[in-house]
């Protein structure tokens, strides 16, 4: 079942290319000098990214990497336009973040509903009917389709959950999400039994709930890719609370906490920001006694509850502390992941350039035309469509 659970692809995509304008002439009887009609090509299939809530992982990118959207066709006489070519969408899980491979620049954060251009297709040539002025009423040439964009893409799906638990490995984390939730993780009593997030809805009261995402156990060094910790810790960033998980048996709860802390304020500062609750766990053999003697060495600055998945102990409570935490108004913060505006325009007057090639007769000879492109031409090149 691990394997099964892919969290990042790399893959390649290529929008269409443009269609070449066409040179015709208009033949109809009775009709001399019918003058050009080449029509345009027709433009080039985008690649589009779609959010589908019914996927989870990326396991559908594992077997196909290579993704080119249709070419536009070539224009034709009689000024027939070309087809465009059909757009090419792909599906990707909600929370998948699009980075560019060569830059690790992201480019899309795949959190909402809207559909998102990846690479858009090539702009379909001119014909030669655009060409016509009143001293060059003949033109034998027509403008070439341009090129579709092409990125180098690496897919990252991080879990959307309120809640993310942190923790060592083996401290009970699984065996909290199997028992708050009907999520059925796998459970052992030895260390990274969890290879992959899981997920499970938390339902407090009637209508009230939340997602809670069972994380992977964090060792120390984790940040520096220590037990695959760099795969791990990017689910955490899109967790809006994190529930800090500590044996009662441990040797050194504020120890554990600060290292915990530490490993995520070194791999990501702005987790630092997030609303953090402490769990201390396995409470089941405590008495109230000792309970009481532990409070006074806990961490400082974050609120603590006692519980045991085992026996029931304190689960409701941390419910209520984890919901109201949830909605606090100073953990509302955006997710803390920069966006550039990424130029992805493509077309400059360079690769407009074209070779004239028309074979004449056998008292003419090959024509050369110095072309000075009126100014609705490039107006219609360069604007945002």
């Amino acid at each position: 079942m691990a394997a099964s659970f892919i969290d990042k692809a790399r893959i390649f995509c290529r929008a269409g290319k443009g269609g070449n304008g066409a040179v015709a002439f208009h033949r109809e009887k009775y009709v001399s000098a019918g003058g050009p009609d080449g029509g345009d090509g027709g433009n080039g299939g985008n690649i589009v990214l779609v959010v589908d809530d019914n996927m989870s992982t990326l396991m559908d990118f594992r077997y196909k990497r290579k993704y080119v959207a249709d070419n536009g066709m070539d224009g034709q006489g009689a000024r027939k336009f070309g087809k465009q070519g059909k757009d090419l969408t792909i599906r990707v899980p909600r929370g998948t973040v699009v980075r560019d491979a060569e830059s690790n620049e992201i480019i899309k954060d795949m959190s909402d509903s809207e559909p998102f251009i990846l690479c858009r297709g090539g702009k379909g040539g001119w014909g030669n009917a655009h060409f016509a002025t009143p001293t060059r009423q003949a033109p034998r040439f027509a403008k070439s389709g341009l090129e579709g964009e092409e990125h180098d893409v690496v897919l990252e799906l991080k879990l959307l959950a309120d809640v993310g638990l942190i923790g060592f490995p083996n401290v009970g984390k699984s065996t909290l999400l199997s028992v708050v939730s009907k999520a059925r993780p796998k459970i052992a009593n030895y260390h990274f039994t969890t290879l992959y997030p899981n997920l499970g809805v938390v339902y407090v009261d009637e209508g009230v709930s939340f997602v809670m995402a069972d994380i992977p156990g964090i060792i120390e060094g984790a940040s520096e890719g220590k037990g695959l910790g760099l795969r791990f810790l990017r689910h955490i960033e899109r967790n809006a609370v994190l529930l800090f998980m500590i044996p009662a048996d441990a040797d050194d709860i504020c120890r554990e906490y600060e290292v915990l802390l530490n490993e995520l304020k070194r791999f990501n500062p702005d987790l630092a920001d997030k609303g953090r609750v402490l769990a201390i766990t396995k409470c089941d053999m405590l008495d109230d006694e000792l309970i009481a003697e532990m409070q006074q060495h806990l961490p400082k600055g974050v609120e603590t509850v006692f519980i045991s998945s085992v026996a029931g102990l304190g689960l409701a409570e941390l419910k209520d502390v984890l919901w109201r935490t949830i909605n606090d108004e100073d953990n509302r913060i955006p997710t803390r992941i920069t966006h550039r505006d990424l130029d992805i325009t493509h077309r400059v007057q360079e690769e407009d350039n074209f070779v004239i090639e028309q074979e004449g007769g056998d008292d003419t000879e090959e024509e050369t035309w110095d072309v000075e492109w009126p100014d609705e031409y490039w107006e219609e090149d360069f604007k945002d469509d």
